[in-house]
């Protein structure tokens, strides 16, 4: 049990934190205003016109992940274009695995095309 004391220290101490931090907010945190015009933006003495920015379709967060993950699933094959003649010269078969794992970064990529999902420009109706 006395292995645990740290843990148990590190946890209540975290939780400690977090609570004074969200009291500290409560405390001396700034009140929201309930005016409509301060709490309006600020357009040269005009009322403002619109949103306060204009809206991104979801699409377009599904292509920045989508991207993130074929960049971090390429960035596993730098270290093995490295290595790969040591490999070779170990007599280790190395080029199934490879040619697998690209063929299905492939085949993720064509179902991806297939599917529409990287067009994520936004019809003229929608804006």
């Amino acid at each position: 049990m006395e292995v645990y004391i740290p843990v148990f220290v590190q946890i209540c101490v975290a939780v400690g934190l977090g609570v004074l931090v969200i009291a500290a907010s409560q405390i001396f945190g700034q009140r929201a205003k309930t005016n409509k015009v301060a709490n309006s933006a600020y357009e040269c003495g005009n009322k403002a016109e619109g949103g306060p920015h204009p809206r991104w379709g979801a699409k377009f967060y599904v292509v920045a992940m989508l991207f993130v993950i074929f960049d971090i699933e390429v960035v596993f094959l730098i270290p093995l274009a490295m290595v790969y003649s040591d490999l070779v010269a170990q007599k280790l078969p190395i080029l199934l695995p490879v040619l697998f794992f690209i063929a299905a970064l492939c085949a993720g990529l064509l179902y991806e095309i297939k599917k529409d999902t990287l067009n994520w420009n936004i019809p003229r109706s929608n804006r």
